[in-house]
C-alpha cells in the first residue's frame, strides 16, 4: 500500500459509533470487541504536555514505521509475536467504514492484550537520561560503566533498563531488573530482557545500512488475554519511542541532530517555556521542519528496504 503523508492535520478523532477506549497523549484507541482500533494523531507533546499545534504527517509516520517494524521483525522466529493485524483500513471491520477518510493511513488494527506494567528501554549510546546519569554516578540506572565516556559514545554493549509506566502527565521512574521481576515475574522479565535486546540490536543493525544510528529505544509487552503469552504492542521503533540520529553527522562528545520532536524540545527551551500547561503555540518553521524529519526516517527506514 503506497503511503500519502499529505493530508490533513488531525488533533483529535471522534468516532461516535465506536467506543473510546482511551485517548494518550499522541494516540486515540478504541475498543472493537475483538480487537483494538489505534489511531494514531498528529499531536506532539513536549515535556509531558501535549502541545496545541499538530505535526503534518506525524501519526501517518508512526503509524507505518510501526507497522514496517512488525512485518519486518516477524522474519525472526526468536522475537515475540506482536499485536499487529493490519494498518490496510480495508481490513477493518463494517464498523469502522463511515470513518474510512481519516483511518486510512494513521491507524492500526491490533489484537488485544493485557499491558504489562513496565516500560523496557535499551540503550545502545550514551545520551538523554543516561548521561546525565552517568555525569552523576559513573552509571545508567544502577548499571557501572568505564570510566572516561564522552556524550553520545556507543556503549561497550547495549544496556537494558526497565522503568515504570507511568500515568499521562507523569513521570516514568527507572526500576532495577529485580523490581521487574517483583512487578511481572522472573520468567516473564528474563524473557522480555532477552527479546529487548536481540529486538534492538537486530534493528540497530538494518538502521545503521540505512544511515540512521538507533540510540535508544523504548519497547513495551503485553501478555495474551487467553494464553497469557507475552506479546510486543503499542509502537516499535519509531522517532517517538527512539532516539534516531543520522549516521554521516554522528560525531561523540556532543549532543547530536535527531529525526525525532527534539527540534520542538529545543525551541521551547530556547523561549524559556517553564514546561506547564498551556503550551504555547509552535512557529509554522518549526512544525514544517520536524515534520520533515519524521518523514526522512520513514523514507530512510522503510521505503525501497532489503
Amino acid at each position: 500500500m503506497a503511503v500519502a503523508f499529505d493530508g490533513p492535520v488531525v488533533l483529535e478523532t471522534h468516532f461516535d459509533k465506536l467506543r473510546l477506549k482511551a485517548r494518550g497523549k499522541v494516540r486515540d484507541i478504541y475498543d472493537l470487541g475483538e480487537s483494538l482500533l489505534i489511531v494514531a494523531t498528529d499531536r506532539i507533546s513536549a515535556f509531558d504536555v501535549v502541545l496545541p499545534d499538530g505535526i503534518p504527517s506525524k501519526g501517518t509516520v508512526l503509524t507505518q514505521l510501526s507497522a514496517f517494524w512488525f512485518r519486518w521483525l516477524s522474519q525472526y522466529e526468536d522475537i515475540l509475536w506482536s499485536h499487529f493485524i493490519s494498518v490496510d483500513a480495508t481490513d477493518f471491520p463494517a464498523s469502522c467504514r463511515p470513518y474510512h477518510t481519516v483511518l486510512e493511513g494513521r491507524s492500526m488494527l491490533v489484537r488485544k492484550a493485557n499491558p504489562l506494567p513496565v516500560e523496557c528501554i535499551v540503550r545502545g549510546y550514551l545520551s538523554g537520561s543516561g548521561w546525565a546519569d552517568y555525569q552523576r554516578t559513573g552509571e545508567i540506572c544502577g548499571q557501572s560503566l568505564p570510566k572516561g565516556l564522552v556524550e553520545s559514545q556507543k556503549l561497550p554493549t547495549p544496556l537494558f533498563t526497565p522503568s515504570t509506566k507511568a500515568e499521562q502527565g507523569a513521570h516514568d521512574v527507572n526500576i532495577s531488573f529485580e523490581k521487574m521481576e517483583s512487578l511481572i515475574g522472573s520468567d516473564t522479565a528474563k524473557l522480555i530482557r532477552e527479546v529487548s535486546l536481540t529486538l534492538y540490536k537486530r534493528a540497530a543493525t538494518y538502521a545503521e545500512r540505512k544511515g540512521i544510528i538507533i540510540a535508544d529505544t523504548k519497547l513495551e509487552f503485553g501478555t495474551d488475554p487467553s494464553s497469557g503469552q507475552p506479546t510486543l504492542i503499542d509502537e516499535v521503533l519509531t522517532p517517538d519511542s527512539s532516539r534516531f540520529w543520522p549516521l554521516d553527522r554522528y560525531e561523540p562528545g556532543r549532543s547530536q541532530p535527531s529525526f525525532d520532536k527534539q527540534f520542538v524540545r529545543d525551541y521551547l527551551t530556547s523561549i524559556k517555556w517553564d514546561k506547564q500547561p498551556p503550551a504555547p503555540h509552535l512557529p509554522a518553521d518549526v512544525i514544517a521542519q520536524t515534520s520533515a524529519r519524521y518523514r526522512e526516517a520513514y523514507r530512510l527506514l522503510a521505503e525501497g528496504h532489503d
